[in-house]
């Protein structure tokens, strides 16, 4: 690590811990609900404001959860790959970290007390549950991401989770439009996911962490990459085909030229290299979110 801790105030040693590059995959499913909300004319202006913040606190919560309790089962070593973990690097102790994980789910479920309020007892039900996986996801008896099931579990909480539930607590229901515009979003942020495994598959392999990457192999960690971003960009298509949504909705189409670059890099690169494609496909799941939102809003008149 290029740092050293004096070089590095405790500002900025959060933010790493916190990795802002991260947030985007947070806020792109509530986007998305908050614009199916408006064009569907359910908007509410505090809703949509708690969800937001909810949501950014559940990726706070869960990259801090990941940085203490990868380093706890020894699998963050110095030959990592991806950005610096502040629990290995020891610029945070375990225990620091883990007061700032559960500091943030706590205030991400005071939030969800209004938002329980608004949506009843299914709110909270997915907020417990969201609390629950993003600590299980590398912590517990049985951590997600080490067996295999990371893909699935983020596609479940930043796709139907995330975006159903930002439009059930404006509109008080789930529309059919809601439930197919969460499947692109969610399989957009798996995406970024496969990145960061396919990144860190050699070292994962000698720590014993079973990711799908893993378990599938480089070659098919890479057909699986391309395959999410494919499908993603095909469900517009099948929502204006099956009426769901006007030819607007294929505005978020407009985001295809941030698609090659990253299958390029996918194929091509790897290691610390892939930290760039990494936070690309970020990008792309955020540009499609905004575009998809403007293309349903103009669909609906908006």
């Amino acid at each position: 690590m290029s740092q050293s801790k004096e070089n590095l105030n405790r500002f900025t040693v959060w933010m790493l811990a916190i990795r802002p590059k991260t947030l985007p995959a947070a806020m792109g499913p509530v986007i998305v609900g908050t614009a199916l909300a408006a064009g569907d004319q359910a908007f509410r202006f505090g809703p949509a404001l708690a969800a937001l913040l909810a949501a950014l606190l559940l990726q706070i919560g869960s990259n801090l959860a990941n940085d203490v309790f990868d380093f706890k089962k020894g699998t963050d070593t110095k030959e990592r790959t991806g950005p610096v973990r502040v629990t290995q690097a020891g610029l945070l102790t375990p225990r620091q970290v883990m007061g700032g994980m559960w500091a943030v789910f706590v205030l991400a479920f005071l939030i969800g007390t209004y938002l329980i309020w608004v949506g009843g007892w299914p709110i909270l039900v997915v907020g417990v549950s969201a609390i629950i996986s993003a600590i299980a996801y590398t912590g517990g008896p049985f951590p997600l991401g080490y067996h295999g099931l990371g893909e699935i579990f983020v596609f479940i909480f930043f796709g139907p989770v995330a975006v159903c539930g930002t439009y059930y607590v404006q509109a008080g229901s789930v529309s059919t439009a809601a439930w197919c515009a969460s499947l692109p979003v969610g399989l957009l942020i798996s995406a970024v996911l496969v990145v960061n495994n396919f990144r860190d598959l050699e070292t994962d392999q000698k720590t014993g962490k079973r990711t799908l990457a893993v378990r599938l192999g480089p070659g098919h960690a890479q057909m699986e990459y391309v395959l999410l971003l494919a499908s993603s960009l095909l469900i517009p298509l099948l929502m204006w085909l099956t009426g769901q949504s006007s030819l607007w909705i294929l505005l978020s189409w407009f985001s295809l030229p941030l698609v090659p670059p990253l299958i390029g890099d996918i194929r091509t690169k790897r290691g610390v290299p892939l930290n760039a494609t990494l936070a690309g496909t970020a990008r792309l799941s955020l540009v499609f979110s905004i575009l998809f939102s403007f293309g349903y809003l103009l669909d609906k008149g908006i």
